[in-house]
């Protein structure tokens, strides 16, 4: 297996972790029902899962008024992307 293709399963997996689990608490929001603790919403976000996270609050419309989200998942995004960019070594 090539050794690019790990990391590529771990973003992806991470990345529908935190949209499954924006989604499933915006349906217990609409049904009233115990909620999924910020902090478990935010840590696959910081984890890498940024990119889902924030497809799933765009989708969903959930926790946009949030501050510590709506700044929050994008400015995740933006730092993993710059870990990325320096990982690669990228020449501008």
């Amino acid at each position: 297996m090539k050794l690019w293709l790990w990391p590529a399963i771990y973003l992806l997996a991470i990345n529908l972790a935190a949209f499954i689990l924006f989604a499933a608490d915006k349906a217990r929001a609409r049904r009233h029902g115990r909620r999924i603790p910020e902090r478990a919403l935010l840590l696959p976000a910081a984890l890498g899962g940024s990119i889902g996270a924030l497809l799933a609050m765009r989708l969903y419309r959930h926790k946009t008024k949030k501050n510590k989200f709506r700044f929050g998942v994008p400015l995740l995004l933006l730092l993993q992307a710059l870990i990325v960019f320096l990982l690669l070594d990228w020449r501008l």
